[in-house]
């Protein structure tokens, strides 16, 4: 990557710097729509779940066209990059850290979603076989008695 000219230049780092804002932004989104989506789960709110997930299928979207924006700069060697100055490559060096870390978290996460759903479901299984087996013990106190049928014992023919 080479030094531009013009201090009012864009620089690589700069683009990077950009991208690595862009990203941390999108896994806020992230993590924040993956709050909101364990609530719904535990409160059994699969309407608002489903919004939620719509959403973050949005959110996902845009992460994975930033990931491609940063492939150029995946293959470099970080130390080899040319910064305005050491601040600069501070903050980005700090805001890819809380990205990362907060993907981390995004995906414990996921991995809690799929168990809360799990368990969701289970339980709903088990409500649904205890309500068919209710029913069908009250079916069989309520049939009504068959009663035998009537023996004809007339002499007529």
């Amino acid at each position: 990557m080479s030094k531009p000219d013009s201090s009012t230049a864009l620089w690589d780092t700069d683009v990077l710097f950009e991208i690595a804002r862009v990203r941390l932004g999108l896994l806020e989104q992230l993590h924040a729509l993956g709050q909101r989506q364990l609530e719904f789960i535990d409160q059994g709110d699969m309407t608002q779940l489903i919004q939620a997930l719509s959403a973050k299928h949005h959110v996902l979207a845009e992460l994975q066209q930033t990931e491609k924006r940063l492939d150029p700069f995946r293959g470099q060697n970080p130390e080899a990059r040319r910064w305005r100055d050491e601040t600069a490559r501070q903050r980005c060096a700090d805001v890819i850290e809380r990205a990362d870390r907060l993907l981390r978290e995004v995906l414990v996460q996921e991995k809690q979603g799929e168990t809360q759903l799990e368990r969701h479901r289970d339980e709903t299984a088990r409500r649904l076989q205890a309500a068919h087996a209710a029913g069908q013990a009250r079916s069989a106190y309520t049939r009504p008695v068959a009663r035998p049928g009537r023996l004809d014992l007339s002499t007529e023919h």
